[in-house]
Order: structure tokens, then C-alpha cells, then sequence
């Protein structure tokens, strides 16, 4: 028989621990996102006047790289944001 030995190294446990749950966080943001830009290009998609098709996979594509760029450079989605931002003014502006 295995005898567990209680082991009192438990503060590893909870580093690894805040790291997985900031990883989380960071992926849950990456995919909310990346849901809103899926959400624009759905509009464009219906409403666009021209070049819907080609708008809206230019956006997905832009928002999915604009989203690995700031993932992998801290997380702080400002590049994200502002790839959504002027994807939302140019299909508001093909809308109408």
C-alpha cells in the first residue's frame, strides 16, 4: 500500500492556481470579443450595401488577429477594441 504523506507545500498549489484563473479571465474576454465581432459581421452580412460578404470576413479576420496580438502581449485588448470600434463604423456606414 501507498502511504500519503500530508505535505504542508501548498503555496505552489495556489500560484498555479492564480495563474489558471488569470487565464481564464483572459480567455473569457478574448471570447467575448471575439462574439462582437461575429455579431458585426452578422450585420454586415444582411445589411450591407456593397461587398457585404467580403467586409464581413475582413472584419472576422482583423478581430481574430487584433485579438491573438493583444492576448499574447498582456491582455489589455486596447488594439481589440479598436479594431472592433472601426469595424462597427464601416458597416454602419455600408448600411446606410
Amino acid at each position: 500500500m501507498a502511504e500519503h504523506a500530508p505535505s504542508n507545500s501548498h503555496s505552489g498549489d495556489a500560484n498555479d492556481h492564480q495563474a489558471t484563473y488569470a487565464n481564464f479571465l483572459k480567455g473569457a474576454a478574448g471570447l467575448s470579443l471575439f462574439c462582437f465581432f461575429i455579431l458585426v459581421s452578422l450585420v454586415s452580412f444582411r445589411y450591407g450595401q456593397t461587398f457585404n460578404v467580403f467586409m464581413g470576413f475582413a472584419g472576422l479576420i482583423a478581430g481574430l488577429i487584433a485579438i491573438a496580438i493583444d492576448a499574447r502581449s498582456g491582455g489589455r485588448w486596447l488594439l481589440s477594441i479598436g479594431v472592433l470600434v472601426v469595424f462597427g463604423i464601416l458597416t454602419a456606414i455600408n448600411i446606410s
